[in-house]
């Protein structure tokens, strides 16, 4: 019999069959189709894989209590597979789902199963299909009981921690582990932004490929240490086997997105969290798919690029400061974000372990997650940037960060994620803002009311009265 089932064997799904594995699980594989499942095995068996060609095949291969994981791809196929699966398990046997499902669905999910007494996980995995393989960062959602009995295989095959402990942790109830890697996700886009708009400042400086991976390999020994970092500085690198040159200079500049970007920004406003950076983020990739519009508005203002007021050695070290303190931005509106969902679905979450499970294995591991980890435990809950040590690191940065966008808009390119992140960190530090007065044109037009500075109470004006 196999202590873990695995359903679906795409590229994730055979690494983490593969992984399992290795670690010296049994483990039974199933795919929809019969010659998916044949060729994995026929190139791996042997090694505690066992094919089965039904879902309850699946089920009858396996101990109780059942653990079986779902790399499918998000949306209509994980439910059709919980219909197909669901009749064969019993009560107390754990059904998880490891895609990039939206955490409503998986809310919905284990709302549906729940009176048969299946447990329901949502399971955020980072770490690409090098990571499914080697070790990824796992965040389980679902009940506590479920937890219980993942916790072995899933710390197994996790990777690990600056301290040597496994990136695996339940992450809250329901949902949360699906919210916890789509926050994840929006890190990622913010921070893969911020990489681009440096390597776009540097080309518009004339640095060559192999000169900008020198920076970022120079900057990745450093504080802003990050895997992000690291591949970029190999992407740049990169020659092309069809044309020679640089790879990266044959790609068209269009980013794709999967939708985890987007459903962060809409959670934020939903819940009324101003992470700014990460609307920004998957926006500005909308913008670079608009590239035949793109073609046609430069073709009005030929050479409206000037060469940003930078010296080479400046740019260099006024980038990477700025880099260092946008980065910190970004993370610091992802754990706002954790921190309003968990009070808002009553999770319990908790933001310190979070920062630690993101140690190692996935995307946005980084250097700077040790310092966010030790501000989440001193009780910096209301923003990582109130705390004292990562306070001044901001404050460092300060000066470079603007000159950096100053210059950089002066010369017309654009660097949406460094002034998204910029104009965070100045609106939180701004005692009063000019809402004041927005309010008082809803009030004005809508009659929405208003609170007031000196006394208590709910007022609205007849400001046509004179």
């Amino acid at each position: 019999m196999a202590s873990v089932g695995l359903v679906g064997l795409g590229v994730m799904g055979r690494n983490l069959a593969l992984n399992l594995s290795r670690r010296g699980y049994k483990v039974v594989v199933y795919n929809r189709t019969k010659e998916v499942t044949d060729r994995f095995i026929s190139g791996y068996g042997g090694s505690g894989l066992t094919p089965a060609y039904s879902p309850d095949e699946v089920a009858r291969k396996l101990d109780a209590p059942r653990i079986i994981l779902l790399m499918v791809t998000a949306g209509k196929a994980v439910d059709d597979v919980i219909r197909s699966i669901s009749p064969y398990l019993s009560s107390g046997d754990v059904l998880s789902d490891l895609g990039n499902s939206h955490f409503r669905d998986t809310q919905r999910r284990e709302f549906s199963l729940d009176p048969s007494g299946i447990h329901y996980c949502g399971v955020g995995v980072s770490g690409g299909e090098e990571g499914a393989l080697r070790g990824p960062s796992i965040m389980v959602g679902g009940p506590s009981k479920a937890w219980e009995i993942l916790k072995k295989p899933m710390s197994d095959i996790s990777a690990r921690a600056f301290d040597g402990t496994p990136c695996a942790s339940w992450v809250g109830e329901d949902g949360a582990g699906h919210y916890v890697k789509m926050v994840h996700n929006a890190i990622e886009y913010v921070v893969m932004e911020l990489i681009g708009e440096c390597y776009g400042v540097f080309k518009a400086l004339d640095f060559s490929n192999g000169e900008i991976s020198d920076i970022f390999q120079l900057w990745n020994e450093g504080r802003s240490k990050s895997y992000l970092l690291e591949i970029s500085a190999k992407v740049l690198r990169r020659k092309d086997e069809l044309s020679g040159g640089d790879l990266v200079d044959k790609i068209l500049d269009s980013a794709e997105q999967k939708g985890t970007g987007k459903w962060a920004a809409e959670s934020c406003l939903e819940l009324g969290v101003p992470a700014f950076s990460f609307a920004v983020a998957a926006l500005d990739r909308s913008m670079s798919s608009f590239k035949l519009v793109r073609e046609k508005a430069s073709s009005l203002e030929p050479n409206r690029v000037n060469k940003p007021n930078l010296g080479r050695r400046e740019a260099q070290e006024a980038l990477g400061t700025a880099f260092s303190g946008a980065q910190l931005c970004a993370y610091a509106q992802g754990f706002s974000l954790l921190e309003a969902a968990r009070n808002e679905y009553g999770w319990h979450t908790d933001l310190a372990e979070v920062a630690r499970i993101w140690q190692g294995g996935c995307i946005i591991r980084a250097d700077l997650l040790k310092q966010i980890r030790e501000a989440l435990l001193s009780g910096a809950h209301d923003s990582i940037l109130l705390d004292p040590d990562i306070h001044r690191e901001i404050v460092k940065c300060d000066k470079a960060w603007r000159n950096v966008v100053s210059r950089a808009l002066e010369a017309r390119i654009p660097l949406p994620g460094f002034t998204s992140t910029l104009a965070y960190r100045d609106s939180l530090f701004t005692e009063r803002l000019p809402a004041n007065l927005i309010q008082a044109l809803r009030d004005y037009f809508g009659a929405h009311t208003y609170r007031r500075v000196d006394r208590e109470g709910v007022f609205h004006t007849d400001w046509s009265g004179g």
